[in-house]
């Protein structure tokens, strides 16, 4: 192995992550002529991104003529309960549709209508159809696109390095170590500015529609040791529908493209129950109150044969859901046998995408921290408290390109470059310090600590409940602190979990305390002892991390300019503040 061993890589722009986002961020550096790298430590053909298999959302209005990029933006503030930055949610729905087109002109195979525009689906909470998709693997559809691209451009993408720590120095970042999860080898990555996308944190609970070693929270712990700040890390969004069975699949998301395309749901005695939560949107509800909904029905005893609910679509004929749905009527049956055109598909709620994230400022997507950029899921400010279908897609692509521009300005504006042989040595030493025999194996402590996240911080929460997770995760924490890591010829498994491990335990912390402040109940963020929204936390909540322990407080909301206020009103959406409504 060649763990002491110590190379240097040098760059103008270094992007953390090969999915989506990091493509395009990559993308568009490479567009402004300066030198750019990516590092992933996933196979860069099966990033996180090949998971968002419904649609991408851009308002052409092709299959609705009334809609509008400001009704996409009335929808994504209102609906996610007015805690995202408008500022951000205006630029996201204003440039969707640039992005859409350009990405479908690089070879992304879009559904189209008979006039050669893109077919847009429903999906839920959206005021009109504007979800433009590729069958239900519009995310593999669009990071191949990406790769192709990236390697017309000579991109170089190195997709066997896991990143440990940035380099800090006066505030000020100038790049990355990492170490090869094959060899161990390690290497500092010297660059001008650094974009983080990563990713999220749900694979901390043990029902996710993640896959394992990817979205550990590795993202928000570089950020925070960085000194980033975090904002709304208690608003995880449990997605409504996730596999139940058999055990190594528990919890793969079925598509929201399911209910888009006419899917109901029925309880185990076979009523069809949305219309006691929603009755006039019903499945198309928000992610947030179908989650609500099937996890109600589950716990009050009114079940499916293997403890969850129905999703039935199996009334359209099998040309239109093989047509529609492809990858999910594959997926049923090679699992369980199961002909979803013949059958209804048992399905429970699933932890499923991190809402909150890393605090960036508008319109640069740049943090705290100078030359530090970030883009995708591991960035807060978006979603608010709810995040609607097919925005993910949107905002890989917006803003993806948006951190690219402007950490490659900030590259080309650089007078000098900031270097410390001494912060080099210091994360290198910490690599190294890893290696050790203890007494724990960092995965048991990880599947612990899953357990642990999904029985006491799940989609119904309570002080009592986040508490008790809480005391139950310091103590894994002083597991932690013995752990038997060893790393033999081309196995650095060990290594990786436990430094996914560190990443889990900060992140999960991170998540109950915010909870824990957050006493109401607000979308995606449920708790039983405080059931409703409360104008007393019209707030987002942010987060510092300082000598080894997570600091709480809370920010004013921003609030949309007067113009968009107008037209919320008059599309019949509600804004309040402080219980009154916004003139």
């Amino acid at each position: 192995m060649k763990i002491n061993n110590l190379k240097y890589e040098i760059t103008n722009v270094l992007v953390i992550g090969c999915g989506g986002a990091g493509l395009r961020a990559a993308i568009e550096v490479k567009k402004n002529n300066i030198s750019v790298s990516v590092l992933g430590k996933r196979a860069k053909n099966d990033a996180h991104t090949v998971l968002a298999a419904g649609g991408i959302n851009a308002s052409f209005g092709n299959k609705d003529h009334e809609d509008s990029w400001e009704q996409h933006f009335a929808d994504t503030y209102v609906e996610g309960y007015e805690l995202g930055d408008p500022e951000i949610i205006e630029y996201m729905a204003k440039n969707a549709l640039d992005q859409v087109s350009e990405i479908s002109k690089w070879g992304a195979d879009f559904e189209k209508l008979k006039n050669g525009k893109f077919d847009q689906r429903f999906f839920g909470a959206h005021t009109f159809r504007r979800t433009c998709y590729a069958g239900d693997y519009t995310g593999q559809e669009i990071l191949n696109t990406l790769l192709n691209k990236c390697k017309k451009l000579n991109i170089p993408l190195i997709d066997s390095e896991y990143v440990t720590d940035l380099l800090v120095e006066n505030n000020t970042c100038f790049g990355a170590i990492s170490f090869n999860i094959h060899t161990g080898e390690k290497t500092i990555h010297i660059a001008d500015s650094v974009i983080l996308c990563t990713g999220g944190h749900t694979r901390l609970w043990k029902k996710s529609s993640s896959r394992k070693l990817e979205n550990m929270g590795d993202g928000y712990f570089l950020a925070l040791k960085a000194g980033c700040h975090l904002i709304d890390m208690e608003m995880v969004q449990f997605h409504p529908t996730g596999m139940l069975f058999p055990e190594e699949v528990a919890g793969t998301l079925v598509t929201e493209a399911v209910r888009g395309e006419g899917g109901i749901l029925l309880n185990g005695k076979g009523e069809r129950y949305m219309e006691k939560y929603d009755k006039e949107r019903m499945e198309l509800s928000t992610r947030d109150r179908v989650a609500i909904a099937n996890y109600t029905e589950i716990l009050e005893g009114r079940t499916s044969p293997n403890g969850g609910v129905f999703l039935d679509i199996s009334h359209k004929n099998k040309d239109f859901i093989t047509s529609k749905i492809p990858k999910i009527y594959r997926q049923f049956l090679e699992s369980q046998f199961l002909d979803i055109s013949k059958e209804p598909m048992e399905v429970a709620p699933t932890a499923h995408y991190s809402m909150g994230g890393i605090f960036v400022k508008s319109p640069n997507h740049d943090t705290n921290i100078n030359g530090l950029f970030c883009a995708g899921e591991v960035s807060g400010g978006l979603h608010g408290a709810n995040r609607l279908g097919g925005n993910s897609l949107a905002e890989i692509l917006v803003f993806g390109k948006v951190s690219g521009h402007y950490a490659a300005s900030y590259s080309k504006n650089l007078t000098s470059q900031i270097r410390s042989k001494k912060v080099i040595e210091k994360v290198s030493n910490e690599i190294s310090k890893q290696i050790k025999h203890g007494d724990f194996i960092p995965i048991s402590l990880q599947e612990e600590l899953r357990n642990i996240m999904w029985k006491y911080c799940g989609v119904v929460k309570s002080k009592e409940m986040l508490e008790m997770g809480l005391n139950q995760i310091e103590k894994i924490e002083k597991k932690a602190n013995n752990l038997d890591v060893r790393i033999t010829q081309n196995n650095c498994n060990d290594l990786i979990a436990a430094y996914d491990l560190k990443a889990s335990l900060i992140t999960s912390k991170a998540t109950i305390l915010s909870a824990l402040y957050r006493e109401e109940s607000r979308g995606a963020h449920y708790r039983s002892d405080y059931k409703k929204i409360s104008k007393e936390y019209n707030f987002n909540v942010i987060l510092n991390y300082k000598e080894g322990k997570l600091e709480l407080k809370s920010v004013p909301l921003k609030f949309p300019s007067n113009r968009l206020k107008s037209f919320i009103h008059k599309a019949g959406k509600i804004i309040s503040y402080k219980g009154k409504l916004l003139e």
